[in-house]
């Protein structure tokens, strides 16, 4: 890799039609994932060509372009961000700007790379991760992940912690699946010091079943927690939509992801680009902005924060995350993987 840098200059910050200031950027650097979760993708899937992504040198130029916009923190996602080919790279350079105008730079992971790349991720300005993780069963988790390997996982979370990364483990709760098990993942994370994440099924793609039958609403699993713990209810924000609370006998965390039950939309700040520079202002709308075109059309970055600033004026009050229950088909057809988790 060339050790390309652009500078960043002054630019007006990104404030949507409703006053949000947009200060947090989830870029998924690719589709492709060593996983395949059952609530997130088909088995078999079609993933795009490689020659559609952007290079690392554009998604560089692309984050600092955002970063001169006065976004604090980025979170690289996929997919599963880890197999993208010298992915350090754009770790090394987007650490430039921590410290400066950066806050933070982080990941969000299934664990499976951790044990080959967390010492290097540290290295890099890396101080915390999101590591995926929906059940602590062997069996489960392989028929949860298709392809995942538990032990891999365990290994490279040993691997997070032992090098000096904060880690928070985020769950997906599914009827059926793992309700079972959610207060052992909880003990779990707070015996290791780490804190918990819990996620309703989004509906995003067809993955080949219905959604409807794993749904689970997280105010029936907050109500069964209650009858193990005392969950108090704190004011700590992430800069995500989780909400948490603190669990007064283990002194740790979970938080609170409700698309489905509770729309946390009225303080959203944060916008998601693809591996192709397509920019997501919702997660769950449709609305996309091309911001390939004006990145590929000159090394003049005036028409990429002409085009940046555009998007966020279109930045929707909401999502419409909603099941049909009677077609069975999910709110928008992109994958979770394609938009980035």
């Amino acid at each position: 890799m060339d050790d390309l840098v652009h500078p960043v200059t002054a630019e007006p910050a990104l404030v949507d039609p409703f006053g949000r200031h947009v200060s947090y950027l989830r870029v998924s650097v690719t589709d492709r994932c060593d996983f395949r979760c059952t609530y997130c993708m088909a088995e078999h899937m079609t993933f795009l060509p490689k020659r559609d992504l952007l290079s690392l040198e554009e998604l560089d130029r692309l984050c600092s372009a955002f970063v001169a916009k006065g976004v604090r923190k980025l979170r690289i996602t996929g997919g599963e961000p880890l197999v993208r080919k010298n992915i350090l790279w754009l770790f090394q350079q987007l650490s430039r700007h921590l410290g400066d105008r950066l806050d933070e730079l982080t990941l969000t992971t299934n664990g499976s790379q951790l044990a080959k790349y967390a010492r290097e991720l540290k290295a890099a300005g890396v101080e915390r991760i999101n590591v995926s993780l929906d059940t602590l069963n062997p069996a489960k988790f392989k028929a949860i992940t298709r392809w995942g390997d538990f032990a891999q996982v365990m290994a490279g979370i040993d691997a997070a912690e032992a090098a000096g990364l904060s880690v928070k483990l985020n769950a997906v709760a599914l009827k059926g699946v793992n309700e079972d098990e959610i207060g052992d993942l909880l003990a779990f994370a707070h015996g290791r010091g780490f804190d918990l994440t819990l996620i309703e099924t989004m509906p995003m793609g067809d993955i080949g079943e219905d959604r409807t039958d794993h749904y689970l609403p997280l105010s029936i699993v907050r109500a069964r927690l209650m009858d193990r713990w005392t969950l108090e209810d704190i004011a700590f924000r992430t800069g995500g939509p989780a909400r948490y609370v603190r669990v007064k006998e283990t002194g740790g965390k979970i938080g609170f992801i409700t698309p489905m039950t509770h729309n946390f939309c009225e303080s959203c700040n944060r916008v998601r680009l693809t591996c192709t520079g397509t920019l997501y202002m919702c997660l769950g709308q449709d609305d996309a902005a091309d911001l390939r075109m004006p990145l590929r059309a000159s090394s003049d970055d005036a028409p990429l924060m002409d085009a940046i600033d555009e998007a966020i004026a279109r930045k929707p009050k909401g999502h419409d995350f909603v099941i049909d229950r009677r077609t069975k088909q999910p709110a928008v057809a992109r994958h979770m993987s394609v938009t980035g988790g």
